[in-house]
């Protein structure tokens, strides 16, 4: 009887990180069902499987492969990546993301409001989508700016990364055609059963109009994980505050109480 290689092989992959604990917080994993998975005693759903390769960064053919061909794949894989993890801000970068929080119940998409910098008393929509790839949580971005009826829509794209630290969502994220805009947005996570809205607060800057550094109440409204993501994108642009559903629209008013010295958003 051929035995199976799984055990032998996430055994390996594992030795490669500072522990199985490790692993099974990156992935989001009990440890103890990953120990029967080590045993094998069990083998992970189709679910788990695909979230085990995803973090190891293999197919699930491979990770099926004979554990001296596994190995070798593995080890041509780390030294093809070390160029990249000795850059400075490796270090930084997966230490971040080894305190992280997994974040895959907040994996989807989200329409995403705030008050314009560019354009003073108009709200954006915009379509952004958190997914989860090589144990990293990416951030996407796309906003649709119609200044004037007829003419043609800007469009800006912002590519990030998600870090769930302190009991928030922090996303860092960068404006992809000129990098010369970097966002930061602090969230409060959802404690309900569901994710409805994702209250915060962002800093950035216009892109159109002046370089002035900015602080603003920011929302997300998820969306789910299945949506049609070009008609969701048809729905985004510039409004009027009247335009939109009241509730939204005082959620992202940045207002700020009188006595108040800093700027801050309270939780819904």
């Amino acid at each position: 009887m051929v035995s199976d290689p799984l055990p032998d092989n996430l055994s390996y992959a594992c030795s490669l990180f500072p522990s199985i604990a490790h692993v099974c917080r990156r992935i989001g994993i009990n440890r103890q069902q990953f120990n029967k998975y080590l045993a094998g005693s069990v083998r992970p759903s189709r679910h788990n499987m695909r979230r085990i390769c995803d973090f190891f960064g293999v197919t699930e053919a491979e990770l099926l492969a004979e554990t001296p061909r596994f190995a070798e794949l593995i080890s041509l894989r780390r030294r093809a990546g070390t160029e990249q993890d000795h850059s400075p801000l490796g270090p930084t970068l997966m230490r971040l993301n080894q305190f992280s929080t997994p974040l895959d119940r907040y994996c989807g998409a989200y329409f995403r409001y705030f008050f314009s910098y560019s354009n003073p008393g108009r709200i954006i929509r915009s379509f952004a989508l958190l997914t989860r790839r090589d144990g990293y949580y990416l951030w996407k971005n796309i906003e649709r700016e119609r200044t004037a009826p007829g003419r043609a829509s800007d469009v800006f794209k912002y590519e990030g990364v998600a870090f769930y630290l302190g009991e928030r969502i922090n996303v860092v994220e960068n404006e992809c055609l000129l990098s010369s805009s970097i966002t930061q947005m602090m969230l409060y996570p959802s404690y309900a059963a569901g994710i409805d809205y994702l209250l915060g607060i962002q800093t950035g800057g216009p892109l159109k109009r002046g370089r002035k550094p900015a602080a603003s109440r920011v929302l997300l409204d998820y969306l789910g994980q299945n949506i049609d993501s070009r008609r969701a994108l048809r729905q985004c642009g510039l409004f009027n505050p009247e335009d939109l559903d009241p509730r939204i629209v005082d959620l992202v008013r940045n207002e700020m109480p009188p006595g108040a010295t800093v700027f801050e958003v309270e939780q819904l």
